[in-house]
């Protein structure tokens, strides 16, 4: 038998009939004389004339009406009742009540049949609980209006349990359903689907046809079949697909492939499959085309593609492309997709050129962000940023920080891609207040930077930044309540390095993997003389997926200052540690070396109005954080419980001594751009004058 491009139809033989010759007639086998002596003689009665019908009895005829004379007069009616000559009052007038019927549902409906199902024959090859996934009478839940309905349901599931049967290789495989009465259960039956699924067959050869390849016999290498395995319908496709996937990869671009044919054999239980196969032209990447309404032109596309002209075609390549093309944020639909020129390469090859369809987006985008925590208070941050001012990909963003503890306002002028796939060239101006526990400040900023970050749609396995910076700043210490702080003014010049590596699998919820992550920031302050020092940190985090619910994450992150003493050092330069993205259950900056000062609003009369001092963060020139976190999601919701520990020392060196811990508990709700955070912590061995319970509401986990 043979099963040409389906997997699941061998092939019927037709028997042939043979034509019988025509018999010869030569004349009468019996003459007419002797036909008619063999026939009976007749009754002589039967000769005789019949009689007259008269003579015959038969129903008396009827009576003869009158005659015209002898007609008897009919006395005159009279005049009739005047009742019968008025007109008839309108069927308004009367009030017809129809008498109420009692319909029940019963009368509406038949009562439904229950019936059961067993089947038999599909769990030996592994088929029964697929079967049931799809069958008919498994879906109505046992239940059918009438018998004709549950026949009908099992012809469906014989003819699904064949197709099962058939998609594993067992093409001798036969389904039978039967309907039976279940004496114990009145009223009830039972379908039993009986399955034979015959002998399975194995690919006794693996063929395919088509032109010659570079190297030789490409296609049969990247088909994924093998002798001697089941014919397998799933197996098979996957396969083609596969192949369909793999020649492109390996420079030929246009491939097709023909309807598969699959001769069987019943005496050996095997099959011959054979594919044609058209690979195509052998390609090399040529130029490129764009067209649709443009984001930029076709000379920028080539500066996001990462291949050159005359490499051999790949479409792991184009696709990359694609994908970067899409991260730009620029474009509501864009395509990649290769073109023939018919121009020959040296080698024999075809240039083919890649054809970038555009229909972009709209540039102008409005943003916000709002958050909590306590400490800092509230946050709310807008932005307004048009991604395309100045083409090809030069945005303009222009945001603004409205929070308890920080007001700014910054302009940013961004060139992504610049000149270099994955390069961003970044200048910033940038002025604000910031009045946080430690300090208060007016900063004016000018930065640039080179840089090569990762995005929520591109994230990147390294990422690099370096810089240079300005910064000019008036700054009070920690301000005493009713008491004039003097303020000092800042003029700091530094270079910015950073370099990360993320071999986690997500951005803002990351499951398993881990990152690393070092800065470096030569600084040089001029406030009373000229002070050199660098700053330098180094962060790292891990994540491991216990179960598909449960990931553990840990973090730790630490921090120094080389070169100036801590009272030289400007105190929004220092380390502080505390806070939603720092050592949780502690408020923002409340971790470190304090001062400590008398409060002017203490009572000794009223002790409990207010506390008789008041603590105020200092900062140092080194830190140490510590966090562990299990994370467990439930759907689109999570819940977490975590530990914390950190300290900032006034050396220049990461200590582990004196550490402090905050434990709480969280929930998430996972949204398509990232986990909702809410957590809730407290501080372990809690000191005066830190938070007893401290809350932080945010976007994306808390590392």
């Amino acid at each position: 038998m043979a099963a040409s491009g389906a997997l699941i139809a061998p092939s019927v033989a037709s028997a042939q009939a043979q034509e019988q010759p025509e018999a010869e007639t030569t004349g009468p086998i019996v003459s007419d004389e002797e036909f008619e002596a063999q026939l009976p003689s007749l009754d002589p009665a039967l000769a005789q004339p019949l009689e007259p019908l008269e003579e015959f009895e038969g129903p008396p005829p009827p009576p003869s009406p009158p005659d015209a004379d002898g007609v008897t007069p009919v006395p005159d009616a009279g005049l009739p009742d005047p009742a019968l000559t008025e007109p008839l009052p309108p069927l308004s007038t009367f009030d017809v009540r129809v008498p109420e019927t009692t319909v029940t549902e019963a009368d509406e409906q038949p009562a439904p049949v229950r019936y059961s199902l067993v089947v038999e024959g599909l769990s030996d090859v592994g088929l029964e609980g697929e079967f049931r996934d799809l069958s008919a009478l498994e879906e109505a839940d046992g239940e059918a209006a009438n018998g004709a309905m549950i026949a009908a349901r099992a012809r469906e599931d014989e003819a699904l349990a064949i197709r099962l049967l058939r998609s594993e290789g067992y093409y001798d495989g036969t389904a039978i359903a039967t309907i039976e009465q279940v004496p114990e259960q009145p009223g009830q039956v039972r379908v039993v689907l009986t399955a034979a699924p015959g002998q399975r067959y194995d690919f006794g050869s693996i063929i395919v046809t088509g032109p010659a390849t570079v190297p030789p016999g490409l296609p049969r290498s990247e088909l994924p079949l093998k002798v001697g395995d089941p014919i397998v319908a799933a197996v098979v496709e996957g396969a083609e697909a596969t192949l369909l996937l793999r020649l492109p990869e390996q420079g030929y671009p246009f491939v097709d492939i023909g309807p598969r044919d699959i001769l069987l054999d019943p005496a050996t239980g095997l099959g011959d499959y054979t594919l044609p196969v058209d690979p195509g032209p052998r390609a090399r990447f040529g130029g490129y085309r764009t067209e649709g309404d443009l984001a930029f032109d076709a000379e920028h596309v080539g500066v996001i593609a990462r291949f050159e002209r005359g490499e051999l075609y790949d479409s792991r390549m184009v696709d990359d492309l694609r994908e970067a093309m899409v991260a730009t944020n620029l474009f509501s639909s864009v395509s990649a997709e290769p073109v023939r020129t018919g121009e020959t390469a040296p080698d024999g090859t075809e240039y083919v050129d890649i054809l970038v369809r555009q229909d972009a987006g709209p540039p102008r985008a409005l943003t916000a962000t709002a958050g909590f925590s306590t400490g800092q208070g509230f946050r709310l941050e807008g932005a307004w940023e048009h991604r395309n001012l100045f083409p090809p990909e030069g945005a303009l963003r222009v945001a603004g920080v409205a929070g308890t503890q920080e007001q700014s306002l910054g302009v940013t002028l961004r060139r992504s891609n610049a000149g270099k796939r994955d390069r961003t060239v970044l200048l910033s101006a940038e002025v604000g207040r910031r009045d946080y526990p430690a300090f208060e400040g007016y900063t004016a900023l000018i930065s640039g930077r080179i840089a090569r970050e990762s995005t929520p749609i591109w994230q990147k396995r390294w990422t690099w930044a370096y810089g240079a910076e300005l910064i000019a700043t008036n700054e009070t210490r920690f301000r005493r309540p009713r008491v004039d702080q003097p303020s000092d003014t800042y003029f700091i010049g530094g270079l910015v390095g950073q370099l990360g590596y993320d071999a986690s699998n997500d951005l803002l919820n990351p499951t398993s993997g881990f990152r690393i992550l070092g800065r470096i920031n030569p600084e040089v302050s001029l406030q009373n003389g000229t002070n050199p020092y660098i700053r330098n940190l180094i962060e790292g985090s891990a994540y491991y997926p216990v179960s598909d619910d449960l990931v553990i994450a840990g973090r730790a992150r630490f921090g120094s200052i080389f070169g100036i003493d801590r009272a030289n050092l400007a105190p929004s330069r220092r380390f502080y540690a505390g806070g939603g993205g720092s050592v949780r259950g502690f408020g923002f900056q409340e971790l470190g070396p304090r001062s400590v000062v008398p409060n002017p609003d203490f009572d000794p009369e009223n002790p409990d109005k207010a506390p008789p001092t008041l603590f105020f963060p200092i900062g140092g020139r080194s830190l140490t954080e510590f966090a562990l976190e299990g994370r467990y999601r439930f759907g689109n919701y999570g819940a977490v419980a975590f530990v914390d520990a950190g300290q900032v020392y006034e050396s220049q060196y990461p200590k582990l001594s004196d550490l402090r811990f905050g434990v709480g508990i969280g929930a998430r709700v996972y949204t398509n751009f990232g986990p909702l955070r809410v957590d809730v912590a407290t501080p372990i061995d809690r000191r005066r004058g830190e938070s007893r319970i401290s809350v932080y509401i945010s976007i994306g986990q808390a590392f």
